[in-house]
């Protein structure tokens, strides 16, 4: 058990100090709409930038490359919309746990054109732009380090309670699931038994009928 939750423990580390950065760039119809989920932990920061890429970077931007955005929790309610933007951004604390969905839609427009989205999600300690905080002088860029690795203790600090009720709502499960096991092992032996015993009783009075016994 020490060693499964040293390993435990170590992967969630590793998996918090390594970058998870949702980013992407992918194709969008007029018309259609793409929705993209990330699961954020409770009183966590998660920031998103979005655009619309130009096909024609000497020209502006036609007015069929406009998206609508909206950004919502597990319960959907909405932390962000945007209509007929090409591109923007938007920042949220989670208030609880579970999959935040972000959906881009394009606009309808006739004839159908092809657009190119680049999106960026970040979470937790990433979703801070340590670089642009840090400074010039040799201090103020130690003090950002060491907020840096103050928010990625945090950060596990936070992981580990979250895992350890995680934990405890499986054991809990794990002991209703066996109670319920066990009560339905008697049920189906009284069953059986009863089912037995009828059989005999009836086995029994049909000879006594016929006079066999």
């Amino acid at each position: 058990m020490d060693l499964h939750r040293s390993s435990t423990i170590t992967l969630l580390i590793l998996s918090i100090l390594s970058p998870t950065t949702l980013s992407m760039r992918y194709e969008l119809l007029s018309g259609h709409t793409k929705c993209i989920s990330e699961e954020i932990h409770a009183n966590a920061m998660s920031v998103g930038k979005y655009s619309v890429v130009n096909p024609h970077e000497d020209h502006p931007l036609p007015a069929s490359h406009k998206i609508t955005v909206k950004v919502t929790s597990p319960q959907g309610n909405a932390y962000h919309e945007a209509d007929g933007v090409s591109n923007g951004q938007f920042s949220l604390t989670a208030v609880e746990t579970g999959d935040y969905i972000t959906c881009i839609s394009a606009v309808d427009h006739k004839p159908e054109t092809m657009l190119t989205i680049d999106f960026d999600w970040r979470t937790g300690v990433h979703s801070r732009d340590w670089p642009n905080v840090a400074k010039m002088s040799q201090v103020e860029n130690i003090e950002s380090e060491v907020k840096k690795l103050l928010d990625t203790v945090t950060s596990i600090h936070d992981e580990m309670f979250y895992l350890r009720d995680r934990e405890e709502e499986m054991h809990e499960l794990n002991m209703s699931t066996n109670s319920k096991m066990a009560w339905l092992s008697f049920l189906s032996l009284g069953v059986c038994l009863s089912v037995a015993g009828l059989q005999f009783w009836h086995l029994k009075t049909f000879f006594e009928k016929k006079k066999l016994i």
